[in-house]
């Protein structure tokens, strides 16, 4: 059975859309989903249970919909999964089991999970590591999982030169060419988490890129007069998308790619143009 490609512009509308219910931000989500699936919703790993936009294994995707499910129309998924003694998720009905697992593969569903996720991961990861976490920290917490983050973050403080393999086995095994180099040699922790932070960094140039265009897309509507073209919620016209773009791109355009700190910065102006810009382009 072959499956139909999801287009970019639904999937990058969909992100903004997550931002702009959940303030995570835009560039982080997008960068993200880039790295995890090249933004294909449809994507399923090799080696694990992973799937979708996001890469959530099964465990993963039951907790953070069984959490968050009911808050954006997705009540009946959250309803059905239960949770046992020692702490595992599960679902009675396999076909209901299927259909919530499905949905990973859902750019909306999937987006506002990831956000909803990221915004937990971010909590519970400052109150560890009493500082801000950036954008590679709620990678890590992505990858590995909360538990796992804060294992490998401060395992990384105390002796980042240690072979991240051997404290991460059955990580290792899924995701050799993450713990292993080219030549076989185990990466260590400290090494990981540079090549991940490059990763976001590279993603957010993408990002800046995305941006200059769908603000040349606005500009360009604006000179032709068309100011039905971006229609949100709150109606706003083609001006109004082009003097948001302007403050968006002056404020973040020359900070995405400074380096990970600077991709979880909530902004619900810089949300809302993505969303709007997204829109203007057809993708909603």
């Amino acid at each position: 059975m072959t499956v139909n490609p999801i287009s970019a512009g639904r999937i990058q509308s969909a992100i903004a859309l997550a931002s702009s219910k959940t303030g995570v931000d835009f560039d982080y989500l997008l960068g993200q989903a880039k790295i995890e699936s090249g933004l294909n919703a449809n994507a399923r790993a090799g080696t694990s249970s992973a799937s979708g936009l996001y890469q959530f294994v099964e465990q993963s995707w039951l907790a953070v919909v069984k959490k968050h499910g009911a808050e954006h129309g997705l009540g009946w998924a959250a309803n059905s999964i239960g949770q046992t003694a020692g702490g595992r998720y599960t679902v009675g009905d396999s076909a209901t089991r299927s259909a919530i697992l499905n949905l990973r593969n859902d750019p909306t569903a999937a987006s506002l999970m990831a956000a909803e996720h990221a915004s937990d991961n971010k909590d519970v990861l400052e109150g560890s590591l009493g500082r801000s976490a950036n954008g590679t920290d709620l990678y890590m917490a992505h990858f590995l999982g909360i538990g796992g983050a804060r294992k490998f973050l401060s395992a990384m403080q105390t002796n980042p030169g240690a072979a991240a393999a051997s404290l991460f086995p059955q990580a290792a095994g899924a995701n050799r060419s993450i713990f292993y180099g080219s030549n076989g040699q185990p990466r260590s922790l400290s090494a990981i988490y540079d090549r991940f932070a490059t990763k976001l960094g590279t993603a957010a140039d993408s990002v800046s890129e995305t941006r200059n265009a769908n603000l040349a897309f606005a500009a360009q509507a604006l000179a032709l007069g068309d100011d039905s073209t971006v229609v949100t919620g709150g109606n706003q016209s083609a001006e109004d998308a082009l003097a948001w773009a302007t403050q968006a791109m002056n404020r973040f355009g020359n900070k995405a790619a400074a380096g990970a700190d600077s991709l979880l910065r909530p902004s619900p102006n810089n949300a809302r143009l993505a969303y709007m810009m997204l829109a203007s382009m057809g993708g909603r």
